[in-house]
Formats: C-alpha cells, structure tokens, sequence
C-alpha cells in the first residue's frame, strides 16, 4: 500500500519501482481530501507499471456513488489492460469526517457497493435502493465480470461478508493475537456459503529502527479509534484516551495524536525487532496462518525506497 502523499508522479515512482522489485500488487488508499485523490493517481500507477495487479485499498460507499465507482474500477481495468482490482472497506475516520459524511449501516453499505459492481461489470440493469445510494435502471456498457473484488475491516460482520463475497480479504493492522480469529471466521464463512475462502493478505509495518516505531505511532492513531470495542479493551485504550486521540487527530492529524500511542501497542500491531527477527515472525505469520500475501504500507514517499528494499529483504520466506 502506498499512501498518496506527495506529488502523484512520485508515487508512481515508488509503485514502479516495487514492480522491479517484485511486488505483485499496489494499492493505493482512497483518503478523500487527506492525500490525492485515489483514481486519477492509480491511472497514473498504472501508465508506470507493466504487470502488477492496482486496485483501491481501500475506498468507501460514501464518499461516491457506488454506480461511479464501478465506473472508475472498470475503466482503469481498461487503461491497465486488465489489471485492477477493487478494494472495499466501511470507510474511516481519516476519510469521512473532514466530509462530514456519517457512516450508516457500513456492512450493508459495503455489501451494495460489491454486488452493484459486478452486477454493472456483468452487463446487468440494476435497479436498487441502497443505504449508500440507488440505482435506476442502470447500466454499464463496458466493464469484465470478473473484477476482483478484496474487502478489509475487523469487525466480526465484515469477516462474515468477506467470506461469503470476496475473492480476498485483507488484514489491515490487525492485533497480532487475533489473526488466528480473523482467518478462522473468513473461512468458516465462506464454508458456510459454499465458496473457496478467500486469498488473506496481511498489512502491517515493519519496525527496525526507532524512526520506523515512532511512524508506526501516528500510523495507528486513526486505526486505533476505528478498532472493534474488543480491541479496544484488550488494549487499555479507553474513553478518555480515545477523546485525546480524536481531538489531536482533528487539531493536528496522525502526528500529533502520536504521542497519546503506547509503546506496548505498537508491538501489538508492527512486526518489530531486528531484520531476522522480523523475517522469523512473519515467516511464523504467514505458516501459521496459512496467509496468501503480505502488504507493506508506505506511508512517507521519502522513505519508500528503504521501506521497499527492507520489506523484500524481510519477506523472502512470505509470498509479496
């Protein structure tokens, strides 16, 4: 995942350069007006790569119309030559409240947005009345029916859409101690539906060095305040800790409420200690798991080509 950050000719620098690398797949974040905008900078990924698969990682129900953004998946499935992918979550924090935009029955929501979109990939009328947005009598004169579709969330009724809908599912900073939680309720719903489970990819920051542990900090500010209630009070992250991190996120973004992160925390989420500590971890992960593929997040487009080489020197025993 590489956040949009800085200048979109940078990074489609950086999602180039991890094609050289060997990455297999680059998202980018749909982030409203927090970094640039998610479709005009994957088109441009996409003119800079030649094979990787690019996809939304993540975009919302909200912030466009669900018709529009199947629109936009297909048409850069076009532009790449069948290389996108869509990649679908509630819609966060960082996202929807500069936009005030209120989050309504997100699970239903996201559930709209992917079955709308195959159904528009597939050549159908759609006629629909969603939580998000209505459909009538539309349709989509161009599109492939078989668009991936990934969804990341925590919560106990997005592990369930994700195994009843998508063909992956990604584990965005997930406490460590509840991965085993989250692959066995994907599984168990996609065996209930009938399907195969879905391919699991697993996000997080790798933690080296001391700088890597304090970008990690703002990184999970916003995550934090998103988290299911469970994680929460495993955490210690209460009320009154939640309010600070949301007034300093408001006032000053991830970096100021930085400092309201525990220590302890991070290492709950990062994968953290020296190189072959980390390449032992994630090797762990990744077996233990039965997980498909890691993520990294690049979060600092100054950082990216360390962060990159770090992450392919780490991830040789993980798929990329």
């Amino acid at each position: 995942m590489v956040m949009p950050s800085g200048p979109v000719e940078r990074v489609a620098a950086v999602a180039a350069a991890a094609e050289e690398i060997g990455f297999g797949r680059v998202w980018i974040p749909d982030e409203g007006i927090a970094a640039r905008e998610c479709w005009v900078t994957l088109a441009c990924v996409a003119a800079a790569t030649d094979s990787m698969q690019i996809g939304s990682g993540i975009t919302n129900a909200y912030t466009r119309h669900p018709g529009v953004t199947a629109a936009a998946v297909a048409t850069l499935d076009e532009v790449s030559r069948g290389r996108a992918v869509l990649g679908v979550g509630a819609g966060g924090t960082l996202t929807l409240e500069p936009l005030a935009i209120r989050r309504r029955a997100p699970v239903s929501a996201m559930r709209e947005l992917v079955t709308t979109s195959r159904a528009l990939w597939s050549g159908q009328v759609v006629d629909h009345d969603g939580v998000a947005a209505g459909f009538r009598r539309a349709r989509l004169a161009y599109g492939r029916p078989d668009i991936p579709v990934w969804l990341a969330g925590r919560g106990p009724r997005v592990l369930q859409l994700a195994g009843e809908l998508a063909d992956g599912f990604i584990m965005s900073f997930v406490h460590k101690e509840l991965i085993g939680d989250h692959v066995d309720a994907v599984a168990a719903a996609a065996a209930a539906s009938g399907r195969p489970r879905p391919r699991l990819c697993y996000m997080t920051r790798l933690v080296t060095t001391e700088a890597a542990r304090e970008a990690v900090r703002a990184a999970l500010t916003f995550r934090l305040v998103d988290s299911p209630d469970e994680v929460k009070a495993r955490l210690g992250f209460d009320a009154a800790v939640e309010d600070s991190v949301r007034r300093a996120l408001s006032d000053g973004g991830p970096a100021a409420a930085a400092r309201f992160v525990q220590d302890d925390w991070v290492d709950s989420f990062a994968i953290c200690g020296t190189v072959s500590e980390c390449r032992a971890e994630l090797a762990a992960l990744v077996a233990d798991h039965s997980i498909d593929e890691f993520q990294i997040s690049v979060s600092e487009l100054s950082c990216a080509a360390k962060e990159l080489a770090l992450a392919a020197e780490i991830a040789r025993a993980a798929p990329a």
